[in-house]
């Protein structure tokens, strides 16, 4: 059996240094080396992403998690802000209107709305403790809300302008001219027994007259955006959009004769 001497081993790490020595100081036996070694170095970086990704799998799930519960809190929390500007808004104007105006007020906040599609009503946190009673008008900053049909120790029923049992003494603004404004259970109101040739137009601007017995004269109704004939062809009806908008009534005022 063949057995290399010493001085054949001695021999051999040196040829193997220099080899290395050249690889390392000469670019063509560098490019050579890497050339050579490069798809086992290529496989082991592969191998110590994968082997990574399982390792940390975890910790990165748990971290992700996090992140995402912390996104949803700060989404949340920018929802919350969001409304508190928008009722400071809102409560802000209504406490504006409230100082500036001759009559006495009582504000309310809306707790609940009627449930059935045959009225248009909605509850107020306010009732006889605060000094309201039946019949009394209600109003925002924005116009003509309705009229307290029902009051309890501490709420009260408010039957809206847009419900089909309600009808408002009104006159058009510019021409004094008088009707009666009803609602539809819709979006608008409907202004009737206006004559063929009475003044009025588009644009036009609706407030109570001094006939009704529960509104204040010239509270704002609306504005006219439609104008039609009755089937008899002998008087005249007008579209009015609510002042206020009654679909989404959140604080009203109350006013106290």
């Amino acid at each position: 059996m063949f057995k290399p001497s010493r001085k054949t081993i001695i021999s051999f790490i040196l040829i193997v240094c220099a080899v290395f020595l050249i690889s390392a100081f000469s670019p063509f036996f560098r490019n050579s080396a890497q050339k050579t070694f490069k798809p086992h170095l290529t496989l082991i970086d592969l191998l110590k992403r994968e082997c990574a990704g399982i390792i940390f799998y975890h910790r990165n799930m748990v971290e992700l998690a996090s992140l995402n519960n912390e996104a949803e809190n700060l989404r949340r929390r920018l929802f919350d802000l969001r409304e508190v500007e928008q009722e400071n808004l809102r409560l802000k104007n209504l406490l504006n209107f409230k100082q500036k105006s001759p009559l006495r007020l009582v504000s309310a906040r809306v707790i609940a709305s009627s449930p059935d599609s045959w009225s248009s009503s909605v509850i107020i946190d306010k009732g006889r403790h605060s000094g309201i009673r039946r019949g009394m008008a209600v109003i925002n900053a924005q116009g003509l809300v309705g009229r307290v049909i029902e009051s309890a120790e501490d709420n009260s029923k408010v039957l809206l302008i847009n419900d089909p049992g309600q009808g408002v003494s009104s006159i058009v603004q510019r021409s004094r001219q008088e009707g009666l404004v009803s609602g539809t259970l819709g979006a608008n109101l409907i202004m009737r027994y206006l004559p063929d040739d009475a003044q009025i137009a588009v644009g036009d601007i609706i407030i109570t007259s001094e006939l009704s017995q529960v509104y204040p004269k010239g509270l704002l109704v609306g504005r006219v955006i439609n104008i039609g004939k009755e089937f008899s062809g002998l008087s005249r009806y007008a579209v009015v959009k609510p002042a206020a908008e009654l679909s989404s009534i959140e604080e009203v005022l109350v006013i106290i004769p």
